[in-house]
């Protein structure tokens, strides 16, 4: 389990808008922030949520197809890691 809360990288705004339907809609607790300049990625948006939620998560963004550019842990060494 993650203690810190990770970030949901998109290639397209429109999947970041489902994305946050859909995990507001779980009562998943999330915000819309900025992607980080250390993620590549389409999409100017991105979803910060707490690490603990990430088994939900994964399983509603599997369930409901959405595509992304990946999910991801800041390190403390800044920057950030894709989580496999």
């Amino acid at each position: 389990m993650y203690e810190d809360n990770l970030v949901i990288a998109f290639d397209s705004t429109q999947q970041a808008l489902r994305t946050e339907m859909l995990l507001e809609y779980a009562e998943i607790e999330i915000d819309i922030r900025p992607t980080p300049k250390e993620i590549t990625a389409g999409c100017a948006l991105s979803i910060e949520f707490p690490g603990r939620h990430l088994a939900q998560v994964r399983q509603i963004l599997r369930d409901e197809h959405v595509e992304l550019r990946g999910i991801f842990q800041p390190l403390e060494s800044g920057g950030y890691a894709e989580l496999q």
